[in-house]
């Protein structure tokens, strides 16, 4: 029975001699809820109306842009060999944390430049970036990419998994663990979880910090079993960037703290900018 399983198609349609692929139309989805979430929480936060609209226009390229050389660093040896396919991105082949380390420094110097604080701009954003996220897995499902070792049939259906998720993780012979599937299930409880913490009206910076701390621990454990983590040496590289990320965030919170810099609460209205 195995040997009819076919895959699900990654091209949603064409247009002539382009093609369409349900990769770049889930992640611009995500991309398109994150906006419209981040942009109402900013209009009832007292932020201008097109605050996040405008830092997209920058954050955006520039996440693509530094999530593809990230990636492209790590996998150097191949794609020294396949220059070709470098600028592909619509096969796959971009890192989450080098999305981050592109949006935030991004959004670091639209904060200063626009007089806004920066933490502000974070804590709104940061529901939104994680069920960007959350929603973007679904692209490597696709794919067929970013899946861990192998399993059976019969773990996935102990799973009590949708039969097409089941025959999607079956490739060429083999069953694999749905590892997207289950960052999107923590992401998407991430986003839950945020959304209630805005309620609690904690200080400024500490809900986007709440988030790094949250995303970073679920992505430690699921890069474990993954069969294509990036390397560096020995160790997968994600899961030493989680560790940094979930030890920085503790710290940088709780210094703020120590030193009174997040007096402000996440609620307040006031725009003025932050020199911390």
């Amino acid at each position: 029975m195995n040997e009819t399983i076919q895959p699900l198609d990654p091209i949603a349609f064409a247009l002539g001699p382009i093609q369409v692929h349900w990769y770049g139309l889930i992640i611009g989805s995500g991309l398109a809820l994150a906006l419209f979430l981040a942009i109402r929480e900013g209009d009832k936060r007292g932020l201008p109306k097109d605050t996040f609209a405008d830092l997209m226009l920058w954050a955006i390229p520039i996440a693509i842009l530094s999530a593809r050389l990230y990636y492209v660093i790590f996998e150097w040896e191949y794609y020294a060999s396949h220059p070709g396919q470098i600028l592909q991105i619509w096969n796959g082949g971009i890192a989450i944390h080098g999305a981050l380390i592109g949006s935030v420094a991004t959004a670091y110097i639209f904060a200063k430049k626009r007089g806004i604080s920066f933490w502000k701009i974070a804590d709104i954003a940061a529901p939104s970036i994680i069920l960007g996220q959350a929603i973007g897995r679904w692209g490597n499902f696709m794919n067929q990419e970013a899946h861990g070792g192998e399993v059976t049939r019969a773990f996935l259906e102990n799973l009590y998994l949708p039969e097409f998720i089941i025959d999607q993780m079956y490739i060429n012979g083999t069953y694999y663990h749905p590892t997207f599937l289950y960052e999107s299930i923590w992401n998407f409880a991430g986003f839950a979880i945020l959304i209630a913490l805005r309620r609690v009206n904690l200080r400024r910076g500490e809900l986007f910090l709440s988030y790094v701390i949250w995303y970073s621990i679920g992505r430690f454990f699921v890069e474990g079993m993954r069969t294509d983590s990036l390397m560096l040496g020995s160790l997968r590289m994600a899961q030493s960037i989680s560790i940094a990320l979930i030890i920085g965030a503790v710290g940088l919170l709780l210094y703020r703290r120590k030193m009174r810099l997040a007096e402000d609460r996440y609620q307040d209205k006031s725009n003025q900018a932050l020199t911390h």
